[in-house]
């Protein structure tokens, strides 16, 4: 848990999403429209990557897109689709550390 939240909160630094909430078992993040959240499974059992689960930011623009794929890769994510234009709008695709799916899109 602890590296997951170094992950996005060094993926998140110098964005508009801000963390509001890190006590006990979750911790979330804000932005204009949207929380997301890292938590420890209620059931107690291991947390697991989910197959065919992509979580996706939605953000201000392709250059925005571009920097925050590239810290993401620096921070230890690993590359699932580079910076380019795909159906229409401009993302980039990304894991992190547990193997989680993101897309960051404009």
């Amino acid at each position: 848990m602890q590296a997951a939240v170094e992950f996005y909160d060094a993926l998140f630094n110098d964005t508009s999403i801000n963390k509001i909430h890190a006590e006990g078992r979750m911790t979330l993040w804000a932005g204009e429209d949207f929380m997301f959240a890292l938590a420890e499974p209620f059931d107690g059992n291991k947390a697991t990557v989910g197959n065919g689960t992509m979580l996706g930011f939605n953000l201000n623009s392709s250059t925005e897109v571009e920097a925050i794929y590239k810290k993401g890769l620096t921070l230890g994510g690993t590359d699932e689709g580079e910076p380019k234009i795909r159906s229409g709008r401009f993302s980039a695709y990304i894991r992190d550390l547990d193997g989680n799916k993101i897309c960051l899109f404009e």
